[in-house]
Formats: structure tokens, sequence, C-alpha cells
């Protein structure tokens, strides 16, 4: 990364911590940390979820904090809330589970895309607040403390925001001739009435505010930092895997067919 794209970075982890500590305080404040707590272990055990450490209810991607300025940042990946592995205390990072291994595993059985899951990859979520699958981030809205709801609210807004604004940031000041792409992994819940339907809705009024490069740009860069959005489905249950083998055209390199899949899913679930 260069001067400017490492400072996005920094300014970036920096307002993800505060907000965390904030959205815990107001929490502990209310006194409510322990039905909070309670819900997700309710939620977990009606899943039929195998009992876990519940150490981290609303967790911060530690793994941020690991990047580097010589690191160089190729895609930003949004999945959708940390999982029962991401909370413990001892990973407390995005997308470590059974999730990010067959992620892991698809780019290093893929090595002509020139990515390092774990170092040309920086992981989002859409909210941090955890759950052990996402589905059930209902049973807390419905059940819980107005509080809870509010804040995965928040949350859903302040990353889509904050998303767009670092991934500009960082398209803006490329100077590698390989700007960095976004990657909305998991997008049932991004439908209309869906979980994280706030995001999906702050995420492109933020990208409309996006101006397109300035006429001296190069012609490919000129639509903006908003072009280089792609959607998939999750890699939970090789669902990105099956889905990308289905719709791959053939005359088509795998990083083109990655591409046209991303674009038709975020035509779907985006509008444009």
């Amino acid at each position: 990364m260069n001067d400017v794209q490492w400072q996005a970075l920094r300014d970036f982890k920096a307002d993800f911590k505060s907000r965390i500590s904030a959205w815990q305080r107001q929490i502990e404040r209310a006194g409510l940390l322990e039905e909070l707590q309670s819900l997700q272990k309710k939620a977990a055990v009606r899943d039929a979820v195998p009992p876990y450490s519940l150490d981290t209810p609303l967790v911060y991607n530690s793994a941020l904090d690991d990047i580097q300025k010589t690191d160089d940042i190729r895609i930003i990946l949004i999945g959708d809330n940390p999982g029962k592995d991401e909370q413990l205390a001892c990973n407390r990072r995005y997308l470590v589970g059974q999730s990010g291994k067959i992620a892991d595993g698809f780019f290093r059985k893929n090595p002509e895309l020139n990515i390092d899951f774990r170092k040309n990859v920086l992981i989002l979520n859409k909210t941090p607040l955890h759950t052990a699958k996402t589905k059930e981030l209902a049973l807390i809205i419905k059940e819980g403390n107005p509080l809870f709801a509010e804040i995965i609210r928040e949350s859903q807004v302040w990353f889509a925001r904050a998303t767009v604004r670092l991934h500009r940031a960082l398209y803006d000041a490329d100077d590698t001739g390989n700007p960095c792409k976004l990657w909305l992994i998991g997008y049932a819940e991004l439908r209309e009435r869906g979980l994280f339907s706030v995001y999906r809705d702050t995420l492109n009024s933020a990208y409309a505010e996006c101006p397109a490069q300035s006429v001296s740009a190069p012609l490919e860069r000129k639509s903006g930092c908003a072009s280089q959005v792609f959607v998939y489905q999750h890699f939970s249950m090789n669902r990105f895997l099956i889905d990308l083998k289905e719709r791959s055209d053939s005359s088509l390199s795998l990083a083109e067919n990655i591409e046209q899949v991303g674009l038709a899913h975020r035509k779907d679930i985006l509008g444009r």
C-alpha cells in the first residue's frame, strides 16, 4: 500500500475499534450483556449447534491489526456476521471457520488468481454482532431488548458507509494498475426484508455518492470504485464453488468467469 492507502486503512481500523467499544458500553451500561449472551446461546441451542464457549458477543476483526503497509490488498470481502469460531477468544478473526477454510483452499488451488486469502484479502462483515448462524440474528431482534435491534441496524449502516469510504480510498489511490475489488459474499439476507437489507440500501447509497474518476483517468477507470463491486454466494456449504461451476463459460478464464458471475448477482441483488 502507498501512504494514502495505508492512512485510509489506519483510520478505518481506529473507527472500527471505537465503534465496537461504544456498542459494547451501551449494552453493558444498560445491564443487558447477560441477556444478549443468553439469547445467543438460546438461538444456537434451537438450531442444534454443538455447545461452544461464548467469549465475544461483539467481534472486532483482530486480523486487521496484522496487515502491514507492505501488503497489497486486492479484495475487500464482506461476510455476514461472526460465527462461533470467529468470536472465540483465541481467534477474534473473521472467516476462520469452515467457510474461511473453503475460501482459503479455493485461492490456494487457483494460483493463477495471484491471491493469498490471508494476505491479500481484507475481511469485514455486515454486522459485528455474533450468532452461531446468521439467521439467528432474527431471534435476537424479535425476542431481545430493542437496543439489540438498534445496534444491528446501526452497525450495518456504519459498516456499509465506512467500507465504501475505505474501498474508494484504496481504489482512487491505486498506482499498481490492479485496483481493489469488493466482494459481497452471501446475498440471501440482502434481499428485500432480509436481515441485511439495511446494509444493501446503505451500500448502494454510499456508492452512488462516489464520483467517477476525472476525465483524465484511463477509460477503464472512469466509472469509479462502484464498478469494482461483485456479489457472490457464500463459501459455506460450497455454495460459491457450486455456483461458479454451474455458471462458468468454458471460453473464459477463471478470473473472467468469477467477474461475470459477480456482476450477474450484483445486478440481481443491488440492481445495477
